[in-house]
């Protein structure tokens, strides 16, 4: 039997009891056992010295089990990386440098620049309403190597429907799909070797609570035959020195020595989430940008690119400029500016009554610190 209980469960998380923590999507929090654990490891590390840290390297290994498990891949499939921003980068230093890139317009600068800032032949699909329609017909229109892109907008929430993912392989069964999971992965349940994606990479500090310094990406069997990234060191082959000419694609992307404690807590919080159950973390979820788009929209605060989605990630973007900001931090409210707005974002820890209360806070504003409909 499960023992996901979102009411039971926030009692792990102390800023919930003090404020609206809408800001997931920013940095996830930490839990009360996460911290626990992270004082034990130190304190293990501050009497074992160098034999805990050696033991440590098994611990880290196995957090390729736990991801493998998690978001369904391979453990020798699996890179650990400090966050999908080196990971990326990494990769992308083996791709052929005439490769024919399309990505999104506004996507997360982490996706984009690292393509754009190597010169790469880039096309750009306009984010909104019809994402889909919009990625479909730059497809048809031009030739691509690769397409890239936000499992989850960063902006705004908007969400690629997977199985628009899943129709692509099928259609371009030759072009590589390279997405980010920063914002998904934690909040929505993926199997990667079913996604029809060749890599998926992702940050663990937001939605997999994870706190900083730890990363991944997962990669199709046929990945290792588009990327030849030249990276390389010591723990590239785990310490045996003869194992230089033969290093698979994820050890390219691991060329120093781990935090443990970074990838601790990393296997320590997707544990978790697995304990919970993530398809009830993503039934719950779902439950809760329900509620919150249609109140939000009902105050007519919402894009309408958004609004009428078929599917749509856990962040919503609400109109208002700094001052409206500066009332909602006021109101103890934590959120961020972004893309013009105020972007909301929804975890497990987060309520239905939350959400009451927040739309009472923005009925409570001076009118004036609104924007008006677009």
């Amino acid at each position: 039997m499960s023992r996901f209980n979102p009411d039971s469960l926030r009692n792990s998380f102390p800023v919930v009891k003090h404020s609206l923590y809408f800001n997931t999507a920013a940095i996830g929090l930490m839990s009360e056992e996460l911290l626990e654990w992270r004082q034990e490891h130190d304190l293990d590390f501050l009497i074992g010295g160098s034999e805990m840290k050696m033991e440590s390297f098994q611990m880290i290994s196995g957090v390729r089990d736990t991801l493998g498990e998690f978001l369904g891949c391979d453990r020798q499939r699996i890179a650990l990386v400090p966050n999908f921003s080196l990971g990326i980068n990494l990769l992308l230093e083996g791709l052929h440098e005439k490769s024919r890139v399309l990505l999104l317009q506004t996507d997360y600068p982490s996706v984009n620049w690292p393509f754009e800032s190597r010169g790469f032949p880039v096309s750009y699909a306009t984010l909104g309403y019809d994402l889909e329609d919009q990625i479909e017909k730059k497809l048809k229109e031009g030739t691509y190597d690769v397409f890239a892109f936000s499992l989850v907008q960063w902006e705004n929430g908007i969400r690629i429907d997977p199985d628009f993912i899943r129709y692509i392989r099928e259609q371009y069964p030759d072009l590589i799909l390279i997405a980010d999971g920063t914002q998904y992965c934690g909040a929505c349940d993926i199997n990667f070797d079913a996604s029809g994606l060749d890599v998926l990479g992702g940050s663990g500090y937001k939605w997999m609570l994870a706190g900083t310094g730890n990363g991944y990406m997962l990669f199709s069997e046929r990945a290792s035959d588009a990327f030849s990234p030249s990276a390389t060191g010591f723990n590239s082959v785990n310490g045996k020195l003869e194992g230089k000419e033969n290093i698979r694609l994820p050890k390219h992307l691991e060329p120093g020595h781990l935090d443990s404690l970074c990838f601790g807590s990393l296997d320590f919080s997707v544990k978790k989430l697995m304990e919970w159950g993530v398809k009830n973390i993503e039934e719950y979820n779902s439950s809760l940008i329900r509620q919150a788009a249609e109140e939000l929209a009902e105050l007519k605060l919402l894009d309408k690119a958004v609004i009428g989605r078929k599917v749509h990630g856990n962040i919503l973007n609400i109109r208002g400029d700094d001052r409206l900001f500066k009332y909602l931090v006021q109101k103890e409210v934590s959120c961020s500016q972004r893309g013009g707005g105020i972007r909301l974002s929804f975890h497990l820890y987060n309520t239905k009554n939350e959400i009451d209360r927040l739309v009472q806070i923005l009925k409570s504003a001076d009118s004036s610190l609104t924007s008006p409909e677009k």
